[in-house]
């Protein structure tokens, strides 16, 4: 029995010893985290860049003229017809542009949140449109047997450039290590020349008919007076209108060296009208920073 418990206490020393002589895995210690774990990029902090794009502008001339005809046909029978008519077509044009950006972020774990500013300077993005139409629309009541009517014409023509515009917008985005998809909504301002024109004139008829007898024959005749006639036209141009909208769209940054930062995004904009005329942007762009 003595033999037997001599021949474990020996083996076991043994086993003890080449246990030792193992290398420290880190299984035995309960973890792989250093090698599976993501690696964190600091995104919180003020940042500065450039950036240059592509993009395709809607110009909408359809109702250019409206305010200026209403105006002029104000407390008409013809101010409300007329200030319906889409006499202008909408046009659609591309252009390049570059601008700066501006912002902060705040990190939260793997949430990045921010504030940016971003202005574009925008190449060659000018419309213009002129066009007229002729209709004839009904008149006032008239005496028995009688029919008013006008024969309107509207003529007009506008152009606009879009110089420039600035975004303020809020961000929010996710920390996937060296990278950041981002989504952000916002506040635009934009800077127009535009100038635009119209001409209303009007010819207005009375349309009745005679009957005379002669012999016992009846014979009817129809008749078109000319009773008035109007006309007006109006200009107008400014060389800076101020257009206030909205911001929305998504991107992607990518972290080089810690603090330098590519990024590409997607960017929609979309103003109020200025002087009857709608303009909407889609801006696609590339731009570089560097993270203080």
């Amino acid at each position: 029995m003595r033999r037997l418990w001599l021949v474990a206490a020996v083996f076991g020393s043994v086993s003890a010893a080449h246990a030792a002589d193992m290398p420290d895995l880190p299984v035995l210690r309960g973890g792989f985290t250093d090698g599976l774990s993501k690696t964190t990029q600091n995104w919180d902090g003020f940042y500065v860049g450039g950036q240059f794009g592509f993009a395709t502008t809607d110009i909408d001339f359809s109702r250019a003229p409206k305010s200026m005809t209403d105006f002029m046909l104000r407390n008409s029978i013809l101010q409300a017809p007329v200030g319906g008519w889409s006499l202008l077509p909408k046009n659609h044009v591309q252009s390049t542009g570059f601008g700066a950006f501006v912002g902060k972020n705040w990190q939260f774990y793997d949430a990045v949140m921010g504030v940016e500013a971003n202005y574009t300077y925008l190449q060659d993005v000018s419309s213009t449109a002129s066009d007229s139409m002729t209709r004839i629309l009904p008149g006032e009541a008239g005496p028995t047997g009688h029919t008013y009517t006008y024969v309107t014409t509207l003529g007009g023509g506008a152009s606009l450039k879009l110089k420039d515009y600035a975004t303020f917008r809020g961000r929010i985005g996710w920390d996937g290590g060296d990278f950041m998809p981002y989504a952000f909504g916002g506040l635009a301002i934009g800077r127009a020349e535009v100038s635009r024109f119209a001409t209303v004139s009007y010819v207005k008829h009375d349309d009745y008919d005679t009957t005379v007898s002669v012999g016992g024959i009846a014979t009817t005749t129809h008749h078109q007076d000319t009773i008035d006639t109007g006309a007006w036209s109006s200009v107008e141009q400014r060389t800076n209108a101020f257009m206030y909208g909205w911001t929305a769209g998504i991107g992607l940054e990518y972290a080089i060296c810690g603090n330098f930062l590519l990024r590409g995004e997607w960017e929609h904009v979309g103003f109020s009208d200025v002087k009857n005329i709608k303009v909407g942007l889609n801006n696609f762009r590339l731009g570089a920073g560097y993270k203080f």
